[in-house]
């Protein structure tokens, strides 16, 4: 048995392989001729809404104002092709995003206009009570509405990179491995010794830390690769790595 699937982005630091992938989700949902557009908006829709509803909710908002508030957010979001205006030179996109709800909140939001709850097929498909359940857990001390979006934000970053290993793992017929082995992606200790691990596993106790050292190196790379699809140049993926990290951290 080998130690895990090939890391899928071994050229990370090639500009060229950079370019291909940067802003691509963001740039296909903004072009309605793309192919992918919509699938694509859909994925950003998918990934933000949660961080976007926490910000609302910090801000003052009921559990249900919140959700009508995202879902109209979106709605216009799609119907005005605002993702047209997210240019990669201005910076990354949850800045974008963060700055357009804001200024929706302050100067779109008309109250009589109110998404009717239920009248109105949802941009962006959630169980309330789990988007409350999960805004409850939240810690409270501290955390400005900005800084609790970015936290979510981080949040959901590594959630997507777990799930794509693990899909990875998965496919190379290696979900054994993966659950194995998952502890020490966040930095715990293994429930086993390397030497007990290999003997359920038969492999070598040298074969169970390459593939300790593989898990977590192809872990660091798709970070960096999710990271890359909505910052405007490799020399930003490093500084919003440091971000990621901080607000983590907070």
């Amino acid at each position: 048995m080998d130690s895990g699937p090939d890391p899928r982005t071994s050229n990370r630091g090639d500009p060229a392989a950079f370019r291909t992938t940067h802003w691509s989700a963001v740039l296909a949902a903004g072009d309605p001729a793309h192919p992918g557009g919509p699938e694509a908006l859909a994925e950003l829709c998918e990934t933000y809404w949660f961080p976007l509803y926490a910000f609302v909710r910090r801000k003052g908002h009921s559990p249900a104002e919140a959700e009508d508030l995202v879902q109209e957010f979106f709605a216009r979001l799609v119907e005005k092709n605002y993702v047209q205006q997210a240019d990669p030179s201005r910076g990354r996109f949850r800045t974008f995003l963060l700055a357009a709800l804001t200024h929706f909140l302050a100067n779109a939001w008309n109250r009589e206009q109110t998404l009717k709850r239920g009248g109105a097929s949802p941009v962006v498909s959630w169980d309330a009570r789990t988007a409350e359940e999960r805004y409850a857990r939240e810690p409270f001390h501290e955390l400005t509405p900005e800084k609790l979006f970015d936290r979510r934000w981080a949040i959901r970053v590594l959630e997507r990179v777990h799930e794509r290993l693990r899909k990875d793992y998965g496919a190379s017929g290696k979900t054994e491995l993966f659950d194995t082995l998952e502890p020490c992606l966040s930095g715990d200790s293994l429930p086993a010794t390397y030497v007990a691990i290999g003997q359920r596993l038969k492999m070598s106790e040298g074969a169970v830390k390459v593939a300790v050292h593989r898990m977590r190196r192809t872990y660091g790379e798709l970070v960096r690769l999710e990271i890359a699809q909505t910052v405007a140049s490799p020399q930003e993926v490093d500084e919003e790595l440091r971000h990621l990290f901080e607000v983590l951290r907070e």
